[in-house]
């Protein structure tokens, strides 16, 4: 005589490998296919005559440039400030604005910390 249970523990057994199947393949390929991203730490150090009143982030091959990120505060001459940054890339530029109206930019690499010294000799483009 046939065991009843025997055929449903068999699908039950069948189902349960079909499942982990799928939590390996679901396992594997979720990180191909979620965009990694990375934390830096950007020490802004500002050693000029200036007022840096915005800092904003930009892809490097865009000028699409995100909110400011210092908010209401600025960083003022013999100042710094650090900031984290969320990159979706190997690389992110930065673009400070002085108490003049003038940008100043900089490519910082994402996933390690970095410093930016600002000073009067890094030439600004104050749309001349």
């Amino acid at each position: 005589m046939r065991d009843p249970f025997e055929n449903g523990s068999m699908v039950t057994a069948r189902r349960l490998i079909i499942l982990m199947a799928l939590i390996c393949v679901v396992a594997v390929f979720m990180p191909l296919l979620t965009k990694a991203q990375s934390g830096t730490n950007l020490a802004i150090v500002n050693n000029s005559n200036w007022e840096i009143r915005h800092i904003y982030l930009s892809p490097t091959d865009q000028d699409n440039w995100g909110p400011n990120q210092l908010g209401e505060q600025s960083i003022n001459a013999g100042d710094s400030k650090t900031i984290n940054i969320t990159c979706d890339g190997s690389e992110i530029k930065v673009i400070a604005e002085n108490n003049d109206g003038c940008f100043l930019y900089k490519v910082v690499s994402c996933g390690s910390d970095a410093t930016w010294t600002i000073t009067n000799n890094i030439p600004a483009d104050c749309g001349n």
